[in-house]
């Protein structure tokens, strides 16, 4: 058995903020998918887990080793794949013995792992990789198959809990499958941050972190979903009840008063025929009862304000970003850019929207990068004929991580009022302390809202748009604003994404596959 337990966990960031807060949760073997809206703590909690962050109070106990996968796996192009699965020091030993090298070092590198080599190769088998992967280095994998070596190495190590943190993000549909085999058949402790709706599927668990509480339910999430939608029925009845029961406790109150003023001027009327020392008493008397059935009224009226207070705080209220897009009203004969490989091209006109499709590697980022420059670059390539152009990469790293969100958009808007930046950058859910505090210091979700407020909110505003997996990082909640504002947008769209049912909803004009040189049009599965 293993297990992870977080006992009244909190976390500060440097600045004094509040991360996380009292947290307490267990997670036994299994898998559980752990949601909840963007900048809840998600990240924080698994960095926290993995001893990346020290707690600033409460504590983690893990029964056993814990792992996750290493972070910018893509990024060391010439470390070797040995290196990725933590195998190097032990296969390197074990090969310089089979050529001869009998030093003691090299067999206490090797200590019991004789059979590391049929291991690797294995795990990577298991991935769906070829073995001859093991000798080859990141920099010759794609992004989806570096992923893939990470989870082999991880698997490998056999830990006691491992944390993966969106494991699916930038992997095309088959590298994406295989993750999710991958992830049947994982032993131990598993606790997977995502947004994949498929792999939230194969959960044993479904975890949500919110407002501060950590909750576990016995399921995948279209379970955790409708169990959640049957709880949110019986609060939103329970809330309605409520309510009807305060306006019957006011309206009595005021029904109470009226009675004890209409006692008192009878009283007042029949104590002038009555001696005074009798009057007195009955005056006295009244008062007293009049007191009485005041304080029962009120604490009658309060009781039923505080359950109804109660019953409003369970029926949820999430506030969801709003992605007002502007409107630059292109004509529709009018010509924003061009796509092209050795054969032919395809030209982009007024509010068109296009989407680019291909297994990772094939160029499609690449193709993005060519339009961003001016189409320089080989084949495919694209042009754009405006240079009013809103680029969003596929790594979020394009942004000063030490400026603010505020700063960033104060930036490309100088003209723009501060309380109308103030409240723009609120529909983006980037209130208060979250609009002014550094931008790497922001949650993916976050991150992304702060480069779409700097794209969208730049004067002028952008012809087009150039998206490079718009979708990753974001809560299935902001994927739907950004549906809506995508397909209220007046402008052009070009975009990159392995997200099937994302572009479905957006129904381009046009699919282009993209394929190691060349384009072809083709349509959505």
């Amino acid at each position: 058995m293993s297990s992870l337990v977080f006992e009244h966990l909190s976390y500060s960031w440097p600045d004094g903020s509040v991360a996380l807060s009292n947290i307490s949760g267990a997670f036994g073997d299994g898998r559980t998918g752990l949601v909840g809206r963007n900048g809840t703590g998600k990240t924080t909690l698994l960095r926290l887990a993995s001893g990346e962050l020290s707690p600033t109070s409460g504590r983690i106990v893990a029964d056993g080793a814990v792992a996750g996968l290493p972070q910018g796996i893509g990024l060391d192009t010439q470390r070797r794949v040995a290196d990725v699965l933590g195998v190097a020091r032990a296969l390197d030993a074990v090969r310089a013995i089979e050529r001869g090298d009998v030093a003691t070092e090299r067999f206490d590198q090797v200590g019991e792992d004789w059979d590391i080599e049929a291991r690797a190769r294995a795990a990577l088998a298991e991935a769906g990789l070829d073995a001859s992967t093991l000798d080859r280095t990141v920099g010759e994998l794609s992004g989806g198959e570096a992923v893939l070596a990470a989870l082999a190495g991880v698997r490998i190590q056999r830990p006691a809990v491992t944390l993966l943190d969106e494991p699916t993000n930038n992997l095309d549909r088959s590298a994406r499958q295989r993750v999710h085999a991958l992830v049947r058949t994982w032993p131990g402790t598993l606790l997977v941050v995502s947004h994949d709706l498929e792999l939230l599927e194969i959960m044993d668990h479904t975890a949500e972190l919110r407002d501060g509480v950590l909750t576990v339910f016995g399921g995948p999430y279209s379970a955790w979903l409708s169990h959640l939608a049957e709880h949110q029925r019986a609060a939103v009845k329970a809330e309605t009840h409520a309510r009807k029961e305060l306006a019957r406790e006011k309206r009595e109150r005021r029904e109470a008063e009226t009675r004890i003023a209409r006692r008192a001027r009878s009283g007042r009327a029949a104590a002038d025929s009555m001696p005074k020392i009798l009057a007195g008493a009955r005056r006295r008397a009244a008062e007293v009862t009049a007191g009485r059935q005041r304080t029962e009224a009120r604490a009658a009226e309060d009781a039923a304000r505080e359950a109804a207070d109660v019953a409003g705080r369970r029926v949820r209220d999430d506030a969801v970003a709003v992605f007002d897009l502007p409107d630059p009203q292109l004509p529709r004969g009018r010509r924003i850019a061009t796509l092209a490989d050795a054969q032919r091209s395809w030209v982009v006109e007024g509010p068109e929207r296009v989407a680019l499709v291909g297994a990772n590697g094939a160029g499609k980022s690449t193709l993005l990068e060519t339009m961003r420059r001016g189409g320089e670059g080989a084949s495919p390539r694209g042009s754009l004929h405006s240079d009013r152009v809103g680029y969003l990469p596929q790594r979020r790293d394009g942004m000063n991580g030490d400026a603010s969100a505020a700063e960033a958009v104060r930036a490309v808007a100088p003209n723009l009022p501060e309380r109308d930046l103030r409240n723009r950058l609120a529909q983006f859910l980037l209130r208060g302390a979250a609009a002014d505090r550094p931008v790497r210091s922001l949650s993916g979700g976050e991150r992304f809202r702060a480069q779409l407020a700097v794209l969208l909110l730049a004067d002028p505003a952008p012809d087009v748009l150039l998206l490079d997996e718009p979708t990753n990082d974001l809560d299935v909640e902001t994927v739907d604003q950004l549906v809506g504002a995508l397909e209220a947008y007046g402008g052009a769209l070009v975009i990159v994404s392995h997200d099937d049912v994302f572009l479905r909803r957006l129904a381009p004009d046009l699919v282009l596959a993209v394929s190691h040189g060349s384009l072809t049009e083709t349509t959505l599965e």
